[in-house]
């Protein structure tokens, strides 16, 4: 018998819980102190469903730390070393958060509304007590809270033709990691063309819990023949697509660096960022690498090795159904990725070959090549 959750306040519940438990939802997890869905059919039917149709995903968990007021935009570039001096309004920018020693806080994706008006849309660690303590030590003129703003992903190839159906072209005029506000019941919504797949999607920021049932309603009533149904963030998709989990793939000891946000540091721009002088002095130990196992395994334990050698540790895997292969993330000795070598990982069955390799996937320089649900 598995373990249940107690839901109570403290797991605080969405406008769309509702609707989520209609829909079956098989197993919550506990993101940001709210409940996220993880399951509803299955890992591998959700995945293919993900891949070849559309999806809408109670993603509320995505907390916003709203900034506001003149020292807005210092504050958040004290934040993040990723360079946000020309960020233009309503874009949107993955950036590492990262502390004095350039250790990671998170890995959000940053709004910029206006210059004296931002939201830090979060994973999973509690960044407003963190921007609260920077405006204060740092005597800024700033508010630093979390707003009433309840994201609703629309994730899978027909997402866009979906939206369609309900906010018009315009839809289309939307670029990717842009936002847009849209009018929908007398309110003003913002809707980014972004979310944690690589499916194609949006994330609509609903501002109203009364807006909640209806959105969600009409979605499903305007997705019917198209095949929509409830969905959330699945496993397979996130590790073919190399989306890494701020908590499980890094963490506070781990430098942007160290899992691959390299194109995300500004090392030689002008700016005040909290971790700049910490990034250019820190080592960097160890890398993110992907890792491809030739056949499914259960692993009898989560490392990799080379000789008789542990060289790097398994942070999530499971296995491919589209690709045939068992797929794997590992944080490994920098010492050990840049030579040829063998590696293997230890299965319930005994050592098994593993090949190493860049993240994201480059599936085609590997040699592999997609199957298809049927």
């Amino acid at each position: 018998m598995n373990p249940e959750l107690l839901i109570s306040t403290r797991t605080r519940l969405t406008p769309f819980s509702s609707r989520v438990e209609a829909c079956g939802v098989k197993a919550y997890t506990v993101y940001n102190h709210m409940l996220l869905p993880a399951i509803f059919r299955s890992l591998e039917e959700d995945y293919w469903h993900l891949c070849e149709a559309v999806q809408v995903w109670d993603v509320s968990c995505q907390r916003q730390v709203e900034i506001t007021g003149p020292d807005s935009q210092k504050l958040v570039q004290l934040m993040t070393p990723r360079d946000m001096s020309q960020a233009k309004y309503g874009q949107c920018f993955y950036a590492p958060l990262c502390d004095e020693s350039g250790g990671m806080i998170n890995d959000p994706i940053i709004i910029k509304h206006s210059d004296e008006y931002w939201w830090i849309s979060i994973a999973d660690t509690d960044v407003i007590l963190w921007a609260k303590g920077l405006a204060t030590g740092f005597e800024l003129d700033v508010k630093v809270t979390e707003p009433d703003i309840w994201p609703l992903a629309i994730q899978g190839p027909k997402a866009e033709d979906l939206l369609v159906r309900i906010f018009s072209d315009e839809i289309k005029k939307i670029r990717f990691f842009y936002s847009k506000k849209m009018h929908y019941a007398g309110k003003e919504l913002l809707i980014a063309r972004s979310g944690w797949s690589k499916q194609g999607g949006f994330e609509i920021y609903v501002n109203a819990p009364e807006l909640g049932a209806k959105l969600w309603d009409e979605l499903f009533s305007k997705g019917e023949k198209m095949g929509v149904r409830a969905g959330c963030p699945n496993l397979i998709e996130r590790i073919e697509s190399g989306l890494l989990s701020f908590g499980g793939d890094m963490d506070y000891n781990t430098s942007p660096f160290e899992c691959g946000l390299d194109q995300y540091v500004s090392l030689e721009a002008d700016i005040k960022s909290l971790s700049i002088p910490a990034l250019r002095k820190r080592p960097v130990k160890t890398r993110l690498m992907g890792i491809v196992i030739d056949q499914q395994v259960k692993m009898k334990d989560l490392r990799l090795y080379s000789g008789d050698r542990e060289i790097g540790l398994i942070t999530t895997n499971t296995w491919s159904p589209k690709y045939r292969r068992h797929l794997a993330f590992a944080k490994c000795d920098v010492n050990y990725i840049s030579k040829k070598q063998n590696y293997y990982v230890i299965s319930t069955n005994g050592k098994v070959p593993a090949t190493i390799t860049e993240l994201p996937f480059n599936f085609e320089s590997l040699g592999l090549y997609s199957y298809n649900s049927k």
